[in-house]
């Protein structure tokens, strides 16, 4: 949706239909629903209004870095175009992904039982494919007379992946002081019969070149494969989310007990009656546990037009540990599932088929069984063996016990021992979350 919207942006800008320009950014507004950044009292962003939307359309006309190419994409706007920054990308993009933002905070009001209002203004929606704005009427939660937004903690940053300090500082000036320095040898070649080493200071650069905005833009125009290389590099390095210790310091609230939402899986008493309230304690649960590797959690997720339901399902964003360890080794998880089972009973095939029975080359062929025991657990654990040598997916299969286990690897790892001061010995480096290995341990008994 970015990328559809800006190249649409830039289209109108190289082929100068200021109209088409202008049109499409005066629909940017002040996105106060969502209450991200920082203001005194109310939500009262500064971004884009009717007449800053016109501004911006007019500074994108008149930039040269965007006719000739140099601005790509949203975030290269803060780079070279004057009174755009952080905020106002925020803003922008926050505009832009309106609609799966409605989407997202309606399927987190349905799991949170968060009421919402019918016909609400959704404000400005991108159409991707029709490649204009759409205004309508959608279901939203309306607290205190103010339309709310949620976000995915998933896609909150503190700050922007692309630095244009770092840009200057680490790549721009180290050019122009290599440049400046073959201009001395030169002047010097007819004086010094020997070799010298010119040193130019970042210093001398900033004097002679500037460091603002316009004095960036300017150097880069010259020099545009400086920034190109800076940019693929960046792009080769996927900005990494807020951890939870991250998210709890930033919005002043307390981080996820694990420990308490362990013992609310626990206090479930087993049985049918009790299925939906251990259901919800294991999504609550699992969902702080295994993120940021998995997130976008959603439960009685549809599959075959509403002919199955998965109990749990979560999207696969690992960078690294254990569900990146499936990706990297072929075993399809973009989603990963989750079947609960609250019995009082031993958990049989049936279970076993029902959740591989969801499994598929596009969807994932990675789920989850928890249930509350097992007579014979190594019995159950060779049943998930012959399901996956029998190319039917891979089930892991965890239990109260097993939530125990998880629960204390991260909490060490969140938590680690404090050092006795009167014994420094060196100590085993605090295991990452995100390796997880019990579930390491159970995927080497499925490959047998």
């Amino acid at each position: 949706m970015l990328e559809t919207f800006f190249d649409s942006v830039l289209d109108s800008v190289r082929s100068n239909d200021k109209r088409r320009t202008v049109s499409l950014l005066s629909q940017l507004r002040e996105p106060n629903e969502t209450h991200l950044g920082i203001s005194r009292g109310p939500s009262a962003g500064r971004g884009f209004g009717s007449k800053m939307g016109a501004a911006f359309a007019q500074k994108l006309a008149e930039s040269e870095a965007a006719k000739s190419g140099l601005i790509q994409d949203l975030e290269d706007t803060a780079f070279f175009i004057d009174g755009v920054d952080m905020d106002i990308v925020s803003d922008v993009t926050t505009n832009i992904i309106r609609g799966p933002l409605i989407a997202y905070t309606q399927q987190m009001a349905e799991i949170f039982n968060i009421p919402m209002e019918e016909d609400v203004v959704s404000g400005p929606v991108w159409n991707p494919v029709a490649l204009e704005w759409e205004n309508g009427y959608t279901q939203l939660p309306v607290p205190d007379g103010n339309k709310l937004l949620l976000v995915p903690k998933m896609i909150v940053r503190r700050s922007m992946h692309m630095s244009r300090n770092e840009y200057y500082r680490n790549h721009l000036v180290p050019v122009l002081q290599e440049e400046e320095a073959k201009v001395a040898l030169r002047g010097l070649a007819e004086t010094v019969s020997s070799r010298r080493k010119v040193r130019v200071t970042k210093k001398q650069i900033a004097e002679k070149y500037g460091s603002k905005k316009p004095d960036v833009t300017r150097e880069t125009l010259k020099r545009p494969s400086v920034y190109e290389h800076y940019r693929e590099l960046k792009r080769k390095v996927a900005p990494q989310p807020l951890s939870h210790r991250e998210l709890s310091v930033t919005s002043d609230t307390p981080m996820p007990d694990y420990e308490h939402l362990l013992e609310a899986v626990l206090a479930v008493p087993p049985g049918k009656s009790d299925a939906t309230r251990y259901h919800d304690a294991v999504e609550s649960l699992l969902t702080a546990i295994f993120y940021p590797s998995l997130s976008m959690s959603d439960k009685e997720t549809e599959i075959h037009d509403g002919r199955k339901r998965i109990d749990i399902s979560y999207t696969n964003t690992a960078r690294d540990g254990f569900f990146r360890y499936l990706t990297r080794h072929r075993i399809p998880s973009r989603y990963v599932y989750v079947e609960c089972k609250n019995y009082g009973k031993d958990v049989t095939n049936p279970e076993l088929d029902q959740l591989s029975s969801r499994f598929s080359d596009w969807r994932g062929q990675f789920g989850i069984l928890t249930c509350r025991s097992f007579k014979d657990k190594d019995h159950f654990l060779r049943r998930c063996r012959d399901t996956a040598r029998d190319g039917r997916g891979y089930v892991i299969a965890l239990d109260d016990e097993d939530l125990k286990r998880l629960v204390a690897d991260v909490v060490a790892a969140v938590n680690p021992a404090p050092v006795d001061p009167e014994n420094l010995e060196p100590v085993e480096p605090v295991r990452p979350v995100s390796d997880y290995p019990l579930l390491h341990e159970r995927l080497k008994q499925l490959h047998g």
